[in-house]
């Protein structure tokens, strides 16, 4: 990976979390930690005779019910390599599923416009992206509305301001003026010009992965994403066990160019699985791996996401809830399989089910960031925004989440000793009754001693009341508009933004403005 310029960001595994953690818990304008190694350990549910239960059911499954594949190029293809194949039904022998699996590396470089916002995969270490796909927004005046093009915009804006985000994602939320033929060219330009961080591509079909790909190209050179990653995509298996045409068209764009795909069933625990943790843990770890399978044979050694999306559904109602416990045991047993086969991994991380940036917004969020911190995860997705079951994204929980980041980020870096030596010389300076305000040790690490958060309140009751009486989400949406106004773009060489401008006039003009 390109190394940070140390004037710009600093490793965080020290005793402060570096510089830049200095001036993030300051609100300085920052823009990017250094990617997260985790140097705490990973804490595993369950013995290891269980996860082998797991994987051997789940191997059992793809060889005797199959999955489908609905598409005649994927056919083709698992023909070709020797699986069972009925019509679009196809069973994969799991020395073969297994030997493909082995293919993808354990880690690999995510790599930014610009260089320094370069990230690794795999692993030890963690990212943070933040969430993807809503179709409307709760805004700076806490109204919930249709998104637009100016929220993505915004939205790309604060990922980018963000220092514990490391991506600025893509769809974080819908531009829903805009027509839907038309709309990934301008949710891809609003992320590559208004942040420079590694961003996502669009799977939704062939023809706008292409795209995707195109502008990719202008922006880092055809040949460079040929075969260097620059953008991740999200692929989603249709539980119960069917990958669908339209994925399968967005793998064959992404994994032929080297660009990885986080292969994720997207299970509704209880309706597209059986009502069982350990049950649904199986069903969707044979989808996940004849995904990463079949990338494989589309370009065997391309990098790869292991990904799961799991969530309990109400079993009154069929709503989908988040931050329920059994979500997080089933990130631990993911985690688990995850390190069996030297996988990547994604999950998600402050998905919830709440309306708002409340209570239970922040019950739902600890519940599973913690889960997928200790199980491990590597690429945690959902990290900032997500409302409503990722119905809304909320300016006031972008911004909440996001200074969340950075005390997650401290967290998971481990607790440093490399001051003990002086913490314990000033005790020896002040002795019984004293304070430890004015020692040398207090004036060198009071800024980085402690997570010290700027939206939280801590003040008496008598400051707070006499500031406002603010509650959490007010002081959010205060924070997110601070930010916006704080913003710097990231500019783009005239040349390549000229050539985005092109292309997606080009493309408009040849594309309709419905969907037929």
């Amino acid at each position: 990976m390109n190394a940070p310029a140390p004037d710009v960001i600093e490793h965080t595994n020290r005793r402060s979390g570096g510089r830049i953690g200095r001036k993030a818990l300051r609100g300085a304008p920052v823009t990017s930690f250094p990617t997260l190694v985790r140097q705490i350990p990973v804490y595993q549910m369950v013995p290891d005779e269980a996860v082998e239960l797991i994987h051997q059911e789940s191997l059992s499954i793809l060889e005797e019910v199959g999955c489908e594949f609905r598409d005649d190029e994927a056919i083709a293809l698992w023909k070709a390599a020797g699986a069972d194949v009925s019509e679009t039904r196809v069973r994969i022998d799991r020395a073969l599923l297994m030997e493909l699996v082995s293919k993808v590396p354990s880690e690999f470089t995510l790599n930014a416009r610009n260089p320094q916002r370069s990230v690794r995969v795999g692993g030890n270490n963690s990212i943070f992206v933040p969430m993807y796909g809503a179709p409307y927004v709760r805004d700076l005046d806490n109204n919930r509305r249709y998104g637009t093009l100016a929220d993505l915009n915004n939205f790309h804006k604060l990922a980018y301001m963000a220092p514990a985000l490391h991506s600025s994602s893509s769809i974080i939320c819908e531009p829903m003026e805009i027509a839907v033929p038309k709309r990934h060219l301008h949710i891809i330009h609003s992320a590559l010009k208004h942040s420079d961080k590694p961003f996502m591509g669009i799977v939704t079909s062939k023809d706008r992965a292409e795209d995707t790909m195109a502008m990719a190209g202008i922006v880092f050179g055809e040949d460079y994403v040929r075969d260097n990653p620059v953008l991740v995509s999200i692929t989603n298996c249709n539980s119960p066990l069917v990958w669908d045409a339209t994925m399968l068209d967005a793998m064959k764009v992404y994994a032929r160019n080297n660009q990885p795909l986080i292969l994720a069933p997207f299970a509704l625990c209880g309706a597209s699985t059986s009502a069982s943790a350990v049950g649904a843990v199986a069903q969707v770890n044979a989808e996940a791996l004849a995904g990463v399978a079949f990338t494989q044979l589309l370009r065997p050694g391309s990098p790869q996401v292991y990904g799961q999306f799991m969530v309990t559904v109400d079993m009154k109602t069929g709503a989908p809830m988040g931050g329920t416990p059994e979500a997080a045991q089933m990130m631990y047993l993911m985690g688990a399989l995850a390190r069996k086969y030297r996988l990547p991994w994604r999950t998600s991380g402050f998905h919830v089910g709440s309306k708002l940036n409340d209570a239970q917004a922040g019950y739902e969020a600890n519940m599973l960031m913690h889960a997928a911190i200790l199980a491990g995860a590597n690429y945690i997705w959902h990290s900032a925004g997500w409302l409503e079951a990722g119905l809304t994204c909320g300016y006031s929980k972008f911004a909440t989440d996001c200074e969340q980041l950075v005390g997650w980020y401290k967290y998971a870096g481990g607790l440093p000793f490399d001051d003990f030596k002086e913490a314990m010389a000033a005790i020896r300076e002040v002795g019984p009754q004293g304070h430890f305000l004015g020692t040398q040790h207090t004036l060198e690490h009071f800024e980085s001693a402690f997570f010290m958060p700027s939206i939280m309140d801590f003040n008496s009751f008598e400051q707070w009341k006499a500031e406002g009486a603010k509650d959490h989400d007010t002081r959010g949406r205060e924070k997110a508009r601070n930010m916006l106004a704080d913003y710097e773009e990231p500019k783009l060489d005239q040349g390549i933004a000229d050539g985005l401008a092109d292309f997606i006039a080009r493309r408009e003009e040849r594309l309709p403005d419905s969907v037929s």
